[in-house]
């Protein structure tokens, strides 16, 4: 039985609730949320193709007007809604959507009010004339944001692994990123200090040495500043190595203006400007006890 408008707004507010349950996204993704992240560098037109409705997981602009699941939750999407609606029991041929492909899923530019319908109806595949942009990050229905970051951070320590193989000479069980970009910065910092020591050596210091090097006269230090201040418990479900990278960024800011400012002196500044209080803490506890991310 064909489902109306309103029943389909009744379930995207059946769905937010069960998504809050069970901590996947209660919004349809942003593709330009999720492009930022990624990053993807090239596209390639792949023509029109039918696609698994399944498969659709965000928007190019519409994503504050659908579920996750594309439900309807925008009042004033009914008119056009219910004449999609009626062109599909009608049997009334509509134009293909358009669709950006990314990480194996899709993305609607154009379409959006089709491709909601369609699910409402049971539809199992819509005509989509396909854009594909490159990513080596595989996404999912009911993705969040957070869980996006953790795949691209994943990948980010991966690719560092595999290139350098710094698990012969850095603990890196002590070396983990929770923010996408902390592996690739962390080897420009092992290359500006490897620049740096090599100044008096009359050989080239190899990137071991350096990493060696800035792991016991600079991590080290600055990572046990860190532990002294427990400045980890102002930054819940950050590692030392997060820590490290923000208060270093920090640092480069602050002796643009006064060259003489030390690293505690900016670990304090960075801990009073970004950090969670107490009160701020508990909240942030009693909000994931809820399912609100």
């Amino acid at each position: 039985m064909p489902m109306d408008f309103v029943a389909a707004m009744n379930r995207a507010r059946v769905d937010e609730i069960l998504s809050r349950f069970k901590r996947t996204n209660t919004e349809l993704l942003s593709f330009y949320q999720v492009t930022n992240l990624i990053k993807p560098r090239n596209e390639c037109y792949r023509g029109i193709h039918p696609i698994k409705v399944s498969d659709i997981i965000g928007s190019e602009c519409r994503y504050h007007d659908f579920s996750p699941a594309f439900f309807p939750k925008n009042p004033e999407l009914q008119r056009r809604w219910e004449s999609i609606e009626r062109a599909n029991l009608d049997n009334i041929d509509l134009p293909p959507i358009s669709v950006f492909k990314l990480g194996g899923k899709y993305f609607v530019r154009d379409g959006n009010h089709r491709v909601s319908v369609a699910k409402a109806l049971g539809i199992a595949f819509i005509d989509a004339e396909i854009v594909e942009l490159d990513s080596a990050i595989k996404l999912h229905s009911g993705m969040t944001e957070q869980q996006i970051i953790a795949k691209l951070c994943e990948y980010e320590r991966e690719r560092f692994i595999e290139q350098y193989h710094p698990q012969d000479y850095l603990p890196m069980d002590e070396i983990v990123f929770t923010s996408v970009g902390g592996y690739p910065e962390l080897v420009q910092h092992i290359l500006v200090h490897k620049y740096y020591i090599n100044m008096d050596k009359d050989y080239e210091v190899t990137f071991e040495e350096a990493a060696r090097s800035w792991y016991e006269n600079i991590y080290k230090p600055i990572c046990g500043s860190i532990g002294r201040e427990h400045m980890r418990l102002h930054f819940p479900g950050r590692t030392k190595a997060d820590l490290y990278m923000w208060v270093v960024r920090h640092w480069d800011d602050l002796k643009k203006a006064d060259p003489g400012v030390t690293i505690d002196e900016a670990g304090h500044d960075y801990e009073k400007k970004h950090g969670k209080g107490m009160l701020r803490r508990w909240i942030a506890r009693i909000r994931g006890r809820s399912g609100k991310t």
